[in-house]
């Protein structure tokens, strides 16, 4: 009976023994995860919390802080980039708006100044004037449709649309700047109608962004081209000129907000940085999806899918 109790007593000490050894393991854990998680909060280190440890709990506990460590370090990455484009995207508002401004107010000095200018003359200068007014009005346009898709304002309906006959009537808008270049157009649209789902007056503004986007960048290469295909289920419509093209490290890239200046393709042309990012943002809005691949002066085309929809 005896021998009984000491073993019964050995067993107990040993139990209460164990159970603060493993209180003050855990106790020792939690500090380590408790200083690793001060410094990471006071930017003294990035990495994940890591200690050794054999408790269930807690190992399940260290994978939920390093999720949350790895997302909150991704959404800091992702606000840089976003300042990063805020910033560069303001500044070449500034520089777009400054231009037409500075012109407008040289024009306006001329003609306060020259009192006797003939007719001919002042209408010149009345037409420069327009003319960078309406740079100004489509570029503030530009910017405010892009907040409102960003913010999800701008709703664009979808339905049935019939593409080849929007493809048609986008590229004849262009047909004079076209001609007047001496282009080699290449069009492949298909005689019978193709339906997918989109919106008509979207689509519209996509194809203008990247036809107008070919004229100007790629008209070096003389060749423009709009290409219509389609499976059982995806409408592609590629829209490629010959042009100096787009590096492989940029392409990523081309859809941000004022993606231009030293990255655009060709710095004598600069526009305002936001028809790639409004078209690229249309396109999603009509559940579709735009990539770009090119090889300079061979081929750079932009790439366009959406839902085919069976008449």
């Amino acid at each position: 009976m005896i021998a009984f109790l000491l073993l019964l007593i050995t067993l107990l000490l040993f139990t209460i023994g164990f159970q603060v050894y493993l209180k003050r393991s855990l106790q020792k854990q939690l500090r380590s995860i408790k200083k690793q998680l001060t410094d990471i909060v006071h930017g003294q280190a990035s990495g994940p919390v890591l200690i050794g440890t054999d408790h269930k709990q807690i190992a399940d506990l260290l994978v939920s802080i390093n999720k949350l460590n790895d997302q909150n370090r991704e959404h800091a990455r992702q606000f840089i980039r976003t300042e990063q484009s805020m910033k560069r995207m303001l500044s070449n508002i500034s520089h777009d708006l400054k231009t037409p401004l500075t012109v407008i107010s040289g024009y306006a000095e001329m003609l306060n100044a020259k009192i006797d200018m003939p007719s001919q003359e002042r209408q010149r200068i009345l037409s420069h004037i327009h003319e960078k007014t309406d740079e100004m009005t489509t570029l503030i346009d530009s910017f405010f449709d892009l907040a409102k898709l960003e913010a999800g304002d701008k709703h664009v309906p979808l339905g049935t649309i019939n593409l080849t006959e929007i493809c048609k009537q986008s590229i004849l808008m262009f047909y004079e700047l076209i001609e007047t270049k001496g282009l080699d157009v290449q069009i492949d649209i298909p005689d019978s109608p193709i339906f997918a789902l989109g919106n008509e007056e979207a689509l519209h503004r996509v194809l203008a962004n990247l036809v107008s986007n070919a004229l100007r960048y790629g008209s070096d290469g003389n060749v423009i081209g709009l290409h219509i295909y389609a499976d059982e289920t995806i409408v592609t419509i590629a829209v490629y000129d010959q042009g100096v093209g787009i590096r492989e490290s940029d392409q990523q890239s081309i859809f941000e907000r004022m993606y231009t200046l030293e990255e655009s393709r060709n710095k004598d042309f600069q526009g305002s940085g936001l028809g790639l990012t409004i078209t690229k943002k249309l396109i999603e809005q009509m559940q579709g999806t735009i990539s770009v691949t090119s090889i300079p002066h061979e081929k750079t085309s932009f790439i366009c899918k959406l839902k085919r929809v069976h008449g």
